[in-house]
């Protein structure tokens, strides 16, 4: 397919390269007499001079190539050439980080006015525990002392604030659920 792309291609440039060649020369050979009207009396201008038609060299065709070709070198003791080495392209800048989505607004404990308040919240809190009233009992005493209870049914300690967390036993256990 490549080989018939070359051909094609030098052909054309043969045929475009030889019919500009023989406009050239026609050019050359024709003579175009112009004639300009004048208002006022002029002498008369000598007829211009043609010149004979230069012609092209003849065609002749390229020298033929040796048997050999390329020529064959005699071995020389030089060491072999190596490859050229190229440079690695330049680093690109460092990366943009992608955006990050706005961090989620923290969720706060409800907020709690009386001990009716945190009935439901306790509840909420020891519905999953093994002892259910004793989980109860504690988060209520708690509840009642710090005014909050944390979100969820386990962890979340922190939310509640130093009052929640640092609250033990009297065998140094946390209290609070």
């Amino acid at each position: 397919m490549a080989l018939k792309a070359m051909l094609f291609l030098l052909t054309t440039f043969l045929v475009v390269s030889t019919g500009v060649s023989s406009n050239d020369e026609e050019l050359t050979t024709k003579a175009v007499d112009i004639k300009v009207p004048v208002a006022a009396q002029a002498p008369p201008a000598e007829a211009p001079v043609h010149a004979p038609p230069v012609k092209a060299p003849p065609y002749a065709p390229p020298a033929e190539a040796p048997a050999h070709w390329p020529p064959v070198m005699p071995p020389s003791n030089a060491p072999p050439l190596k490859a050229p080495t190229y440079a690695p392209p330049p680093k690109a800048t460092a990366p943009v980080p992608p955006l990050q989505p706005p961090a989620p607004a923290p969720v706060l404990p409800p907020a709690v006015r009386s001990k009716k308040d945190c009935i439901p919240l306790c509840d909420q809190r020891c519905q999953l525990h093994s002892r259910k009233r004793t989980c109860t009992r504690a988060c209520m005493t708690c509840c009642d002392r710090c005014k909050c209870v944390p979100p969820g049914t386990f962890g979340n300690r922190e939310k509640c604030g130093k009052c929640y967390t640092d609250m033990t036993t009297h065998g140094n256990r946390y209290k609070c659920p």
